[in-house]
């Protein structure tokens, strides 16, 4: 993706579009200043340079049945590029795990991990992370409770 310049007017549409997704060109252009057809081709230029991507709904982890936020760090046995890969592919293919980040320091990866309680998070763990070929330990904690969530960047 190449660095986009974005003027005030794109900076406020991407401020408006990170908290209110489904707003109408009409509702976003008045908060924005600019006009409905201005603010349609801003959108459409900034989603063809990769800058806006695409519109979700969050959901209310609890009222899913997914109340549990588990970080685990994991350390890898190897750092070849196959296992990285085959680990990530692993990352990949596991719903429960939503973010994943190769980091420097002590650990190689962090996940974040939703699952419903100690137990389910105990299968997954047990079961698949730690029995991964290309793992060698990992360290888990358990978020007591969310002080700050959002998705919206600074822009």
């Amino acid at each position: 993706m190449e660095n986009l310049d974005l003027d005030n007017v794109d900076r406020s549409i991407v401020r408006v579009l990170q908290r209110q997704a489904d707003i109408s060109q009409s509702a976003l252009a008045e908060q924005v200043g600019a006009s409905a057809a201005s603010c349609w081709r801003r959108i459409r230029r900034m989603e063809a340079k990769g800058v806006l991507g695409a519109n979700v709904r969050l959901v209310d982890p609890d009222s899913v049945g997914r109340g549990l936020n588990v970080f685990c760090q994991v350390r890898m046995k190897e750092h070849d590029m196959r296992a990285r890969k085959q680990f990530e592919r692993f990352v990949e293919s596991h719903e429960e795990v939503l973010e994943c980040y190769s980091t420097t320091g002590e650990w190689d990866y962090l996940l974040r991990v939703v699952v419903e309680d100690v137990r389910d998070y105990e299968r997954l763990l047990m079961e698949r992370i730690l029995v991964h070929e290309a793992v060698a330990t990992s360290s888990s904690s358990f978020a007591l409770k969310r002080v700050k969530y959002t998705t919206a960047l600074p822009v």
